[in-house]
């Protein structure tokens, strides 16, 4: 679907020809950066669907032309005062150029504890075992498929006794423990949690809106 936007309807002289952009990632929804467009750099945007900015130091300049951190662009909004613009995004690598997914640092992921746990685990899974050194439990189970099934089932097992018995506390510990041994189930056959989540997104997308309250 191509990415649309009204540029006349947006208040550019407001900003003194530019608005401000606030880039998202489409998938986890974490704020990436903020910047500065003005309507040629979101024309390019728009033209080419990778998201181009305006800098008073750089001028036009195309995200990741350089190196190769491109952002994909799935939608763009229009705040209600139209001096600001949501770019929703599928980044090909980190935002920020000192390597961080985002400009705002591991505070702007904190909120996305899955996500952080699932980078948690491809960290294990890539640590190279040292002469004598004890796997962790993370690298353990990624090496043994029928014991990390096995931890899976158990788990499983005890949130259903825990959501049986009603036990808020149990049935909460349990579910964090079920979500890890997913994570790591899930790597184990070379998946990770933002394949879960396109699969949740466009689930979402063909789920019909709820009926309107009369």
């Amino acid at each position: 679907m191509p990415v649309t936007l009204d540029l006349d309807a947006l208040d550019f002289g407001k900003g003194g020809g530019r608005v401000t952009i606030v880039t998202q990632d489409a998938i986890t929804g974490v704020v990436l950066m903020v910047a500065h467009a003005d309507r040629v750099a979101l024309a390019r945007t728009i033209e080419t669907g990778e998201m181009h900015y305006t800098s008073r130091t750089r001028g036009l300049w195309h995200k990741g032309a350089t190196s190769g951190n491109r952002q994909r662009v799935v939608s763009l909004s229009a705040d209600c005062d139209g001096d600001a613009v949501l770019a929703r995004v599928e980044p090909m690598g980190p935002a920020c150029h000192t390597g961080m997914v985002s400009c705002f640092g591991e505070v702007a992921l904190a909120s996305d504890m899955l996500a952080a746990l699932d980078r948690t685990i491809t960290q294990r899974a890539a640590t190279p075992a040292t002469s004598g050194d004890r796997p962790s439990y993370t690298r353990r189970l990624l090496g043994d498929r029928n014991l990390r099934l096995k931890k899976l089932g158990e788990e499983v097992a005890e949130l259903v006794a825990a959501c049986a018995d009603a036990d808020v506390g149990r049935s909460t510990d349990e579910a964090a423990d079920v979500m890890y041994h997913t994570l790591v189930a899930l790597h184990g056959v070379g998946a990770n949690f933002d394949a879960v989540r396109m699969v949740l997104a466009a689930r979402a997308q063909m789920t019909p809106p709820p009926n309107p309250l009369p």
